[in-house]
């Protein structure tokens, strides 16, 4: 599946869950299924308890994120000293 077509599957309203990026047709956020997966959820686990939730949708939130730091500089959160 092409970039363009995964990322018409995330869509922007400011009437659904304040503005921020969900899959299309739901309330669950890029920021929601991100941060599941960075807990530990597979992509099967994560279809499994949201139904209708696809495997193109879960890589779409994946290659929305990485598009969305292209163009952003990145300060760590914490800093190591010497």
């Amino acid at each position: 599946m092409t970039d363009k077509k995964l990322l018409e599957r995330i869509t922007i309203n400011s009437k659904v869950m304040i503005g921020k990026p969900v899959i299309k047709g739901t309330r669950l956020t890029v920021e929601f299924i991100l941060n599941l997966m960075a807990h530990g959820a597979s992509f099967q686990e994560i279809i499994d308890e949201y139904t209708g939730l696809t495997k193109a949708d879960i890589q779409a939130c994946i290659l929305f994120a990485s598009k969305t730091m292209e163009n952003t500089v990145f300060m760590p959160l914490s800093v190591e000293s010497a």
